[in-house]
């Protein structure tokens, strides 16, 4: 394995933690100890000190907001967590052929109104935290070797101008997920872009470092053909298959097809987990609602420059629209 100085350098510093640190590096690794550095690794160019720093962070990060108990911590009540469900469109739709889990998410049409900004963090780390300390390893002793990743299908449809709205609350999801849990995701397909995604395409793309770059494949249309190629039908997101693409298939819809449904079998599991993990530590602390309150990380320079590009590029194609509608309501009298 190439890069074997920087892993035995980076192994030796992570002897020295503290125990609170080693405890949540448990539920960060699942067992998996070395292939969780590589990641953080991999996320700093192989930079020793700098990956160092990066889950030492993470770990604190972990602690400061209890994440390890995140998982006993259920949003209700259970209407209020189908309010989440239906407007932060995320679920499993299946599994690729290699064993990867697929993650759909409904980029366009998520539209983050029905509940308080931390609801929609707290739900987010949750399912991070159920990938990785049930789904992964799971994966990884069905098919019996290690699994870590999962590939991400992005729904595009309905991509509109009103999402600069949302994009604080993506800034805050994204630097999350970069920062605590990266190298997560092996490949980012994007199905369905309309003109919007496609501009914004153009200027985020070279600001991008070229190991993201290269996971981003935006497909034709609603990318059923390739997507077929590396998952089964039945694995494939309600939103790519033939008889209709986009996210807002499900409405009227059977449930059980759409992943993002609280009624699909997975978000059924997983509700159902967080529930029972309550039950569990209940006898000690009495559950209680109301959101789970999480730090949110300022994003590193690089991320929020990438805001920036796509925030003015919103507002420029806005302007665009602005103005080709003005003329068209122009009225040319004679």
């Amino acid at each position: 394995m190439a890069h074997q100085e920087e892993i035995k350098q980076f192994q030796t510093l992570m002897e020295d933690l503290d125990d609170s640190l080693k405890e949540t590096f448990k539920n960060v690794h699942q067992g998996n100890p070395t292939d969780t550095l590589v990641r953080f690794l991999k996320a700093r160019d192989w930079n020793v000190s700098k990956a160092h720093k990066m889950l030492v962070d993470c770990l604190r990060w972990r602690i400061e907001n209890d994440i390890d108990n995140i998982l006993a911590k259920p949003i209700l009540p259970a209407e209020l967590y189908r309010a989440v469900r239906d407007s932060q469109l995320v679920g499993v739709s299946g599994y690729s052929k290699e064993g990867l889990p697929v993650i759909a998410v409904g980029v366009g049409l998520s539209t983050h109104d029905k509940a308080s900004v931390n609801y929609y963090v707290q739900s987010h780390i949750q399912m991070n935290e159920y990938r990785d300390r049930v789904v992964l390893p799971s994966a990884s002793e069905k098919h019996g070797r290690y699994i870590g990743t999962s590939l991400k299908v992005l729904d595009m449809t309905g991509l509109k101008l009103s999402a600069l709205n949302q994009i604080k609350l993506m800034t805050v999801i994204t630097t999350i997920d970069d920062l605590n849990y990266p190298e997560k995701a092996e490949t980012y397909y994007i199905v369905n872009a309309p003109y919007i995604f496609s501009a914004c395409w153009k200027v985020v793309k070279p600001l991008l470092q070229e190991r993201t770059r290269r996971k981003i494949q935006v497909l034709q249309g609603n990318g059923c053909d390739e997507l077929l190629k590396i998952m089964d039908y039945a694995s494939l997101p309600h939103f790519c298959r033939k008889e209709g693409s986009g996210s807002s298939r499900h409405i009227g819809n059977g449930t059980t097809e759409n992943c993002f449904s609280l009624d699909h079998a997975f978000h059924q599991r997983l509700y159902n987990y967080i529930k029972q993990q309550a039950v569990l530590t209940e006898s000690v602390v009495p559950i209680r609602q109301g959101s789970f309150h999480v730090d949110f990380p300022e994003p590193d320079p690089e991320g929020a420059k990438i805001t920036k590009k796509i925030e003015s590029e919103f507002h420029r194609i806005g302007d665009k629209n602005g103005l080709i509608n003005s003329l068209n309501g122009l009225k040319v009298d004679g």
